[in-house]
């Protein structure tokens, strides 16, 4: 099976470093020692055709505050990336477009200022992947940090006919973790909606991308791929 179709790698940046969060607990932080464009390099070696960027310090703060790298980023991987983390105004997803980014990963914008997640829809419709972070069965919004009152059922169905190019669905409370996948919430989404739908979260084998396959139209791997679990890259 080759993965590279399917996977897509995440690199999480804070303070400029590349990391992963342990179930979205930002006081539990692993860093690894490489820059994010060098990382992007070997993926782009690998013959990844798409990667997953998340700028955490812009998702604990509420704008994007990693810019430099993430075009860096964009300089040395030539497939599509996609950037979430502090996308929380029309302003700041226009400029990741206007830097060459290809889809811009929202999600507490379309909770908190729907008025405006709609005006970017309008203007760059089939750019913006809607970002639905389950924990405790709600959808986290603010970096995880609040728990709404609405469960991921009931945003994913909100919005399946507008612009959007479909979800990223995360399970905090496995993301970090490498305690395997849980296929049944994936399930669900896909029973609900028609656009396409990204897994992410307690990805630890490449069995566990197995299970996904023909149940998601992607996975997001990252601390399993750090970690030499899925043991698809040279040079990590």
């Amino acid at each position: 099976m080759d993965l590279r179709g399917f996977v897509i790698p995440a690199i999480d940046i804070r303070e400029g470093k590349v990391v992963r969060l342990f179930k979205g607990d930002f006081s539990k932080t692993k860093v690894y020692p490489y820059d994010p464009e060098d990382i992007a390099r070997i993926f782009q070696d690998a013959g990844f055709k798409r990667i997953h960027l998340v700028d955490l310090d812009g998702a604990e703060g509420g704008k994007p505050k990693n810019l430099e790298h993430i075009r860096k980023v964009r300089s040395v991987f030539g497939g599509e990336v996609e950037v979430g983390g502090g996308v929380r105004s029309y302003e700041v997803a226009r400029l990741l477009f206007e830097e060459g980014i290809n889809y811009v990963v929202v999600g507490t914008m379309a909770l908190k200022n729907p008025g405006e997640f709609e005006r970017i829809l309008e203007d760059f419709p089939g750019k913006v992947i809607l970002s639905i972070d389950s924990k405790g069965g709600r959808v986290a919004v603010g970096g995880w940090k609040e728990e709404s009152a609405l469960t991921p059922l009931q945003l994913a169905k909100s919005y399946d006919t507008k612009p959007i190019w479909g979800y990223l669905y995360t399970i905090v409370e496995r993301d970090g973790s490498l305690e395997g996948v849980d296929v049944e919430p994936y399930r669900s989404i896909k029973s609900v909606v028609s656009k396409p739908l990204l897994a992410s979260g307690g990805v630890s084998s490449v069995e566990d991308v197995e299970k996904l396959y023909g149940v998601v139209e992607g996975v997001v791997v990252g601390k399993a791929i750090y970690e030499g679990r899925i043991p698809v890259l040279k040079g990590l």
